[in-house]
């Protein structure tokens, strides 16, 4: 059974930064691409950012591209998201994804709030 657990979010102006954090309880974290993924209400579920299994490839939804940077720690079986420059439309609640970069696999984490203010 494989656990993620989202951590980081909280409430921004526009223009700030938050890093968020997941954090993944198995032991094959090192073999999975990983994915940020964020949804409001009343939408789907969107891609924000993917991560290869090793680090060495990324791939951003073009609404964030130049603004977050995703990175992983396999040693701490740690994905994170860097969140800079931050827009009141990047309000949503974020889910780590275990499985793939752009197209999820089948573990999420339960989710962080992230809001930013105008």
């Amino acid at each position: 059974q494989v656990q993620l657990v989202e951590s980081g979010g909280g409430l921004v102006q526009a223009g700030g930064s938050l890093r968020l954090s997941c954090r993944a309880s198995t032991r094959t974290f090192s073999g999975f691409a990983m994915g940020w993924h964020r949804q409001v209400p009343g939408k789907e579920r969107e891609f924000v950012a993917g991560i290869n299994y090793s680090g060495d490839r990324t791939d951003y939804a073009d609404s964030v591209k130049g603004r977050f940077v995703i990175s992983r720690d396999n040693g701490k079986k740690t994905v994170y998201l860097q969140m800079n420059s931050l827009k009141t439309e990047d309000t949503a609640v974020y889910y780590c994804n275990q499985g793939g970069m752009r197209n999820p696999g089948a573990y999420w984490g339960q989710g962080t709030q992230v809001t930013v203010s105008s």
